[in-house]
């Protein structure tokens, strides 16, 4: 009896398909991958034992005859322990060094007005603020760095000798102010017992306090005299404004 087979011939010589291996080909493709990765800022330099080798951020293995894994960017490479000849860890590249924010500079303070460190200093020894402002004035115009023939020094124009013994710097303006405002003081005091004892106190600022012992007042130098009245006229000029108001 003749029995019915539906393969036709050629069906029966062919070949049974193989199965498609679809973890195979992803590691393949995976693997090809990894080798083209760039250098990673830290990453495993992987030898594998065919000498073939890969960079890849991490290499994990748990030990011998166990599975490696690789991790690479985007994903993850498992393979055998014994396909792996070694794995060093790369040196990270060297950072570039941070350049040091440009140091901020403290603006520069505004130079002190000689016109307001007279009036403190008038304020602070008890004397109107218009006589130290006269004297100021008459002296050196409140210029800081006037320097006269006999080489008295700044606003109030202190001689060199005179300032040390009031312990003062003559260069330094507040000191030199200081320093002028007290001299005139002491000299008033000096004075206030005596005829005149305000032109007294200014003849001896300007001309020394053994000059006006000399001559028993005002000497009768001409630039003490004209010192003495300059002083005086600015004094009643300001003192008129500062009793008018602005």
């Amino acid at each position: 009896m003749m029995t019915f087979n539906s393969q036709t011939g050629a069906e029966k010589r062919a070949a049974p398909a193989r199965p498609y291996n679809f973890h195979l080909s992803c590691f393949r493709h995976l693997l090809a991958f990894a080798f083209w990765l760039p250098p990673l800022p830290a990453a495993d330099l992987v030898t594998l034992r065919t000498g073939a080798q890969m960079t890849v951020a991490r290499a994990e293995c748990a030990g011998a005859g166990a599975a490696c894994v690789l991790h690479v960017d985007g994903g993850r490479i498992e393979m055998p322990a014994s396909a792996i000849e070694r794995i060093e860890r790369l040196p990270e590249p060297p950072r570039e060094a941070q350049q040091p924010a440009p140091a901020r500079l403290k603006p520069a303070a505004p130079p002190e007005d000689p016109r307001e460190l007279v009036t403190e200093a008038a304020l602070r020894h008890g004397l109107p603020p218009e006589i130290v402002h006269a004297v100021a004035a008459t002296e050196s115009a409140y210029q800081p760095h006037a320097v006269s023939p006999k080489g008295a020094v700044g606003v109030m124009q202190l001689m060199p000798q005179t300032a040390a013994q009031l312990g003062a710097d003559p260069h330094d303006l507040r000191q030199n102010i200081e320093a002028g405002t007290r001299l005139l003081r002491d000299l008033l005091l000096k004075y206030q017992n005596t005829p005149n004892p305000v032109r007294r106190a200014l003849a001896a600022y300007n001309a020394g306090a053994g000059a006006v012992e000399r001559y028993g007042g005002v000497p009768p130098y001409r630039e003490t005299l004209s010192y003495v009245e300059r002083v005086i006229e600015r004094y009643w000029r300001l003192a008129a404004s500062t009793r008018q108001g602005p």
